[in-house]
């Protein structure tokens, strides 16, 4: 694959260069393009650029145990950080030691060479962490970050409306779902079982638990095979959500994490979202006035099988520009691999790893904590981490973002808005979508098929 000076962009907001490669970084570890085990000595401070609030005490710890200290910089969330440190890759100056990368935001700076390659730092870690976040990690058979958390999807529901609209049994595959959709907008023109204006990540999500493998890149990175108009299980979920905004049986007027959206769950006007298992938090925080209303099952997927996919997570990664590589290294083990884990976990964030989905007091957890430490009971007493550990469980490993994933996001509403407004059909938004993004890969350098 061949990248000349008009083709190195390739992330959302910002260009994505090729670094030096990491020998000519000047650390002896640096040779071989992985950490190596030994502190530099002459290390007193690495950056790291993160927007994970548990990173705090995480950080605070590291420092006392191993006298690295740590400079945790929130340079904005997801696409702000990346278009951060995109300009950083760019200008060969300014990036951070440690970054967090989302899952699906990984792969195009693995594949650039942006991340440092752990794989010999990790053999036996496949044993540690949830099938589906140990496989966000890795590309072409290397591991390029540690998993920080998960999102596995499951379904948060309003009992309240589901009881008062007569859906008495929690809705395991599509049909029921779209069933239940009916009743519970039977109770009125603006009762809706869920919302979605167009969600690029929601979208991929759905796909993946239709059992979508849309795209392909070749392990060397120079090859990409973009097929969502020629895969049958796309299809399958562009026919189940056309049925649904055919009957206007969705919300597609209200943003989601607006505070419309966020009321809509308090008043039962949105019934429902699938959605990944971070969400708890975000209910008891935003939607506050709900507890006591809500439960949390399982996906429903398309024939009811044990299934499921991720939406969100976040791994830490060290950048392969990282002259102090060897204390970066030390912090995301000890964040995402040592006793950080539990401090993060015990703070509120969804665990990637399987000892802490099968602690008892984790499982047994009837309570959320609020902003202000307090718990509380928002659904309705149900053990609701004994829901998400399974969907954890559930969750498919062979789903592969795109090597321009950001990018592919940021565009999705341009082709597929128009869908949910019921002026072209999904499969065409898709359609267009597609050849917008084989383009862009063309343009790139990328051999697209």
């Amino acid at each position: 694959m061949k990248f000349n000076n008009a083709k190195k962009a390739i992330a959302f907001g910002g260009a994505i260069a090729m670094l030096v490669p990491l020998a000519a970084c000047g650390s002896d570890n640096a040779s071989n393009g992985n950490a190596s085990g030994d502190q530099q000595s002459d290390v007193t401070e690495i950056t790291v650029w993160a927007w994970e609030p548990t990173l705090k005490n995480v950080a605070a710890d590291f420092e006392k145990e191993t006298g690295i200290k740590v400079d945790l910089q929130n340079v904005g969330q997801n696409t702000k950080e990346y278009t951060q440190l995109d300009n950083a890759i760019e200008a060969g100056s300014g990036a951070p030691d440690v970054a967090q990368v989302e899952y699906y935001a990984l792969p195009q700076y693995a594949i650039k060479g942006n991340l440092l390659d752990i794989t010999d730092k990790t053999s036996g870690y496949d044993s540690f962490y949830t099938p589906g976040t140990w496989a966000s990690v890795q590309w072409g058979g290397k591991v390029y970050g540690l998993p920080m958390d998960s999102g596995p999807m499951a379904l948060f529901y309003n009992k309240e409306v589901f009881d008062k609209a007569g859906v008495t049994e929690v809705p395991t595959t599509w049909d029921e779902y779209y069933e239940a959709a009916k009743k519970i907008h039977a109770l009125g023109d603006n009762y809706y079982i869920t919302s979605d204006t167009g969600d690029a990540g929601f979208y991929d999500s759905m796909t993946w638990l239709a059992g979508a493998t849309p795209f392909k890149t070749s392990d060397d990175g120079s090859e990409v095979t973009i097929n969502l108009t020629g895969d049958e299980n796309v299809a399958k979920f562009n026919e189940f959500w056309q049925k649904m905004l055919d009957e206007g049986l969705i919300d597609t007027k209200t943003a989601g994490w607006s505070e419309d959206w966020f009321k809509g769950m308090v008043d039962g006007t949105i019934a429902s979202l699938i959605t990944g298992a971070w969400m708890p938090g975000n209910l008891v925080g935003s939607a506050a006035d709900g507890a006591g209303k809500w439960k949390v099952a399982l996906t429903p997927t398309a024939d009811g099988s044990a299934t499921n996919s991720e939406n969100g997570g976040s791994s830490l990664a060290v950048l392969s520009s990282s002259k102090k590589a060897d204390a970066a290294y030390k912090f995301i083990e000890y964040a995402n691999h040592g006793d950080g884990v539990k401090t993060r976990v015990d703070g509120g964030a969804f665990p990637a790893d399987t000892k802490s989905m099968e602690d008892s007091d984790w499982l047994n957890k009837t309570t959320v904590k609020n902003g202000d430490g307090e718990d509380i009971d928002y659904f309705g007493g149900q053990k609701f981490n004994e829901v998400l550990a399974q969907s954890a469980k559930n969750v498919s490993s062979d789903y592969q973002f795109l090597p321009f994933e950001v990018k592919a996001r940021s565009i999705f509403g341009d082709y597929i808005g128009k869908s949910y407004t019921g002026d072209q059909k999904l499969a065409d938004g898709v359609a267009a979508w597609q050849d917008a993004l084989k383009t862009f890969g063309t343009d790139q350098g990328f051999t697209v098929e």
